[in-house]
């Protein structure tokens, strides 16, 4: 399997170097276990000559030829954590002609893939139009406003869809290697796994911060102190709308705009996240607790962590000690 990591000036550290390290792991072992019946062929590829991370070191790279062609191209992510430094990273020169190699790969016929807010760069190229995808979730406002063509589900950690994968947050990188490597070998990703201590993860919901998705858009802003003021009392969506000052369906559709949720989920997300910081930082019941947050019981409320957080209320705890 040829794989080419597309590496762009200010790339995550991080996210590239754990990419490497999780294939380069998979070529040996494959080597020696398989008798090279299966291998990772990686080259880390770039339009420039040079290449630097986010943090200023250099690395080596092989200029691109149209002579190959991949099996798989990766694109790890910049290291522009906010919009305001990501937005002018997509028009710069070399982020434009790394598009124009992603299409005409994806023409060729080779797997694309990028994790993190290299999912960005590759919606940029339109290739996602149409498709299901992921990203980085606490750039998923952004994504959904900059990209209405994509089918985005920024709670799901990895997202196949047709040739192309994306994949979260920051160690996103390293689960979509993971993945890479299952789908070559199950046995094979099962042995890298233990030697990196890393494990598939399918969800990035248990790490979303509700607080920060609602700084993308004034209107959500204000819905939300709204609803953590309210979270004891069951949802009006009426009274939400007539305490913002706006329409029930004007709400419906900010919401499902900035978060591609309604207001009732987002208000469950406000109480489930209420709901674990008791968990963490009270000794209370889980009946108490969930009077806390509006529900009934704590039977339900626990159903609904675990449902939520793939974690029962006792491994929440446990966490802590």
């Amino acid at each position: 399997m040829q794989i080419f990591v597309l590496a762009l000036d200010g790339v995550f550290d991080t996210g590239l170097t754990v990419m490497l390290d999780a294939l380069g792991l998979a070529h040996k072992f494959a080597a020696s276990q398989m008798g090279g019946a299966l291998t990772f062929e990686v080259t880390t590829v770039s339009v420039r000559k040079t290449v630097r991370t986010a943090h200023g070191l250099a690395v080596p790279v092989e200029p691109v030829t149209s002579s190959r062609r991949p099996d798989w191209v990766v694109v790890p992510a910049l290291s522009t954590t906010t919009p305001e430094l990501l937005l002018p990273a997509l028009e710069r020169r070399d982020v434009k002609e790394a598009r124009q190699l992603l299409r005409m790969w994806h023409a060729q016929g080779a797997h694309v893939s990028a994790s993190c807010i290299g999912t960005f760069l590759l919606a940029e190229t339109g290739l996602l139009d149409g498709g299901e995808a992921t990203t980085t979730w606490w750039l998923g406002p952004l994504f959904r406003q900059r990209y209405p063509k994509v089918l985005l589900d920024e709670s799901r950690m990895l997202v196949p869809s047709g040739r192309i994968v994306t994949a979260g947050a920051a160690m996103g990188h390293l689960d979509l290697a993971l993945w890479l490597i299952r789908k070559a070998s199950p046995e094979l990703a099962a042995v890298v796994s233990r030697y990196l201590l890393a494990d598939l993860r399918s969800s990035q919901a248990p790490y979303i911060v509700p607080n920060h998705l609602a700084q993308a858009d004034p209107a959500i802003q204000r819905f939300e102190r709204w609803a953590r003021d309210h979270l004891k009392e069951g949802f009006s969506l009426d009274e939400a709308a007539n305490a913002l000052a706006m329409s029930p369906r004007t709400l419906q559709r900010r919401c499902q705009a900035v978060l591609g949720k309604s207001p009732l989920a987002y208000f469950q997300d406000l109480r489930v996240e209420r709901a674990r910081s008791l968990v963490h930082g009270s000794d209370l019941d889980l009946d108490t607790i969930a009077a806390e947050v509006g529900y009934a019981d704590g039977s339900t409320l626990g159903t609904l962590l675990r449902d939520r957080l793939g974690r029962g209320v006792r491994d929440l705890r446990a966490d802590l000690r």
